[in-house]
């Protein structure tokens, strides 16, 4: 904590808070949670801090994680090489049951963990957990990747009535019983849009959507799905940013309210944008004559 700041400067802030409190209590916002911001323990610290704030203040908190490097530094480990295709991870069965362990087993239980002592209520959940996530093969040269089919959200909505934080990795699963890898950016823009979440925040690598990638100040504070489609053509959204732009627009037709694309390595970015005027990343929205 900042000595320099005094207590009525604190008090000064979080009444400063108190509208943006008013608006978001008994909200849902699902939180995407990977990158960086995940691989590093001071900041992966931060975010579970700021997330259990959230929760304590009565905003309704969904958090979703991804896992991919952990998942390579298994394969690593048991010496199988990673495959990518366009990058989607080739899984194959022996692949499958790798993800499976480190996702829905030592990741989600490592940050339920990390909620809880920070005094939330939290609960891990797989996609798998009351068939919360249905889907089909992506494609056959994938081998255990999956497309999503369908999202049953009685679970998560069960938890968070009892004041419970769902924390969710992304193993999806079929009527016969097979497991699934689902993209994480994917599974939180279904998820969300089946809550009809108020908020769907993505956090990533970057600040945001940049008009120069190079350039901080280029960044694109908010677009609407048709500027998305302008930013597609234009190069603007390129490489790596398209597939999660996609979820972004997808996110929105399921119903999502906003969407927002930030940089998780900023330390208290979520509540920034949660909390304040001034807000993180880009945000996302649908067209204004909808």
């Amino acid at each position: 904590m900042d000595n320099n700041i005094s207590n009525l400067d604190r008090a000064e802030i979080l009444t400063q808070a108190l509208p943006y409190i008013k608006k978001y209590t008994n909200k849902i916002i699902v939180v995407k949670y990977g990158g960086n911001a995940m691989i590093n323990e001071q900041l992966k610290t931060q975010v579970m801090e700021d997330i259990t704030l959230l929760s304590l203040i009565g905003i309704k908190i969904v958090l979703v994680h991804g896992g991919g490097p952990e998942i390579s530094d298994m394969m690593n480990r048991v010496g199988k090489k990673a495959e990518f295709v366009n990058g989607l991870r080739v899984t194959d069965k022996e692949t499958m049951e790798i993800a499976q362990m480190v996702l829905a087993g030592k990741v989600n239980k490592n940050l339920v963990n990390l909620i809880c002592t920070k005094g939330a209520k939290a609960v891990g959940i797989s996609g798998m957990d009351s068939r919360l996530i249905e889907a089909k093969t992506k494609n056959e040269a994938l081998g255990y990747v999956g497309e999503i089919t369908n999202i049953n959200i009685g679970l998560i909505n069960d938890l968070l009535e009892k004041g419970y934080i769902p924390v969710v990795s992304t193993i999806g699963c079929d009527s016969e019983g097979n497991s699934y890898n689902i993209n994480g950016d994917t599974a939180a823009a279904y998820i969300a849009g089946a809550l009809q979440a108020e908020r769907l925040i993505m956090m990533t690598d970057i600040a945001g959507i940049m008009r120069d990638v190079n350039d901080p100040s280029s960044l694109i504070s908010e677009i609407t799905v048709n500027d998305a489609k302008k930013l597609y053509e234009e190069g603007v959204i390129s490489g790596g940013m398209i597939p999660k732009v996609d979820c972004c627009i997808e996110a929105i037709f399921e119903g999502v309210k906003k969407v927002i694309i930030m940089d998780g390595r900023v330390p208290h970015s979520i509540l920034v944008e949660i909390l304040t005027d001034e807000g993180a990343g880009t945000m996302v929205v649908g067209d204004k004559n909808d």
